[in-house]
This record gives C-alpha cells, sequence and structure tokens, in this order.
C-alpha cells in the first residue's frame, strides 16, 4: 500500500492539483515507516516539501488526514477482496477462502494502515469519503457471504450472523499476525508452516465455505 499511494504521483515538483494525492503518499509513508505517532500534518507537509499549512487547506486537520487516508486503504482494501474472490472462480466455497486470505494479506502488507482503518477513535466516520469507503468494503464481505448462502429466504438477522462471523474470525487472526501472537503457535509446528497455511488450516477446521 505504501508504494500504491506513492506512485499517485511522481518525484517531481507538484502541479495544480495534485497536492492532495502527493500528501496522501507521503502521510502513507509516514504511517508504515514511523507509525501513527509521526504522522502529523507538520511532517506530511516536510516530507511533500510544501508549506506547513497546505495540508489544512485539502484535510482541515490531523483527523482529516487520517480519515482521508483510511478512506484511500478501504478503497484498496475493497478492491483487494474483489480481486482475491474473482481470481478464485465461480466456486462460492473457494471465493470465500480466497477472500479470507485477501483480508488477512491486505493486513500482513499493509500494517499501518490497516491498524488506522479500524481506529475509530482516530477518525471521523461522517467525511463522505470515509463513509462510502466503508460501505463498499462491506458490500465486497457482504457479497461473499451471499455466495456462499444463495437461498434468498435467508433473514437478514442470519446473513448479518454469518458475515459477522466471517468478519470476526478473518480479523481475529489478522490482528493476532500483526501482534505476533501467532509465532508461538506456528513455530512447534513440524515442516514448514506458515501463517498463510495456518490461516487455511484454520479455514478448514470451521468449515469455511463449506
Amino acid at each position: 500500500m505504501v508504494h500504491e499511494v506513492a506512485d499517485v504521483v511522481s518525484r517531481r515538483p507538484y502541479h495544480h492539483g495534485d497536492l492532495k494525492a502527493a500528501l496522501l503518499a507521503e502521510a502513507a509513508i509516514i504511517l508504515e515507516k514511523e507509525g501513527i505517532q509521526a504522522l502529523t500534518l507538520r511532517a506530511a507537509a516536510r516530507a511533500a516539501g510544501v508549506s506547513h499549512a497546505a495540508p489544512k487547506n485539502h484535510f482541515g486537520d490531523l483527523t482529516g488526514l487520517l480519515s482521508e487516508l483510511a478512506a484511500l486503504g478501504f478503497v484498496r482494501f475493497g478492491a483487494a477482496l474483489a480481486d482475491a474472490m474473482a481470481e478464485a472462480g465461480d466456486d462460492p466455497r473457494q471465493r470465500i477462502k480466497a477472500m479470507g486470505r485477501g483480508y488477512v494479506g491486505f493486513a500482513a502488507a499493509h500494517p499501518g494502515l490497516f491498524a488506522l482503518m479500524f481506529r475509530s477513535e482516530a477518525l471521523d466516520h461522517d467525511r463522505p469519503a470515509l463513509r462510502d469507503a466503508v460501505l463498499n468494503a462491506r458490500q465486497a464481505l457482504a457479497a461473499a457471504v451471499r455466495a456462499r448462502t444463495p437461498d434468498k429466504t435467508m433473514e437478514p438477522l442470519q446473513m448479518a450472523a454469518q458475515a459477522t462471523a466471517l468478519w470476526s474470525l478473518v480479523h481475529g487472526f489478522a490482528m493476532l499476525l500483526l501482534e505476533g501472537r501467532l509465532n508461538g503457535m506456528i513455530r512447534p509446528l513440524p515442516g514448514n508452516e506458515t501463517a498463510d497455511t495456518l490461516l487455511d488450516a484454520v479455514l478448514a477446521a470451521i468449515h469455511v465455505g463449506d
């Protein structure tokens, strides 16, 4: 994600119209390299080579910057889930498993951004960009559940319960992975087992996609 966001703009003098993207690119780099505590409006401006007041014109305050960055993260996140399911083909069981792998894979590849996306206290969820991006990501998750259970007579509560169960599983696994809590589970295993193979085994153990 750092490279994806940074690629939005090149390292040449910024011209009118791309400063917001440039600031988001630099903010993403700071977030992944130094953590959220190092990400300020001034830091983003300094990295982009512009006046320290420039970010306020696009984001208002730090909450605005973090919210727009999280929105960009959710856009990429939703796309990653959709792509993973598309690559899995038409089998609903394989699509939902692929979605789970895509979820955890995104978190592992972009830990700083992933953590920010779910830090509600740091974000303004009333900002249209973030609200819409979160909705689209949720729809990708719901699409996986609908593909698994095409019965149109299913009650909304049942559909929500299945989506919540799947989300809880993959999100919990992702958080345990990022916090290093799975190392103790993987290290004693025979062979060359990894977090990926453990996730596959977890999905199989609870019959996700069956």
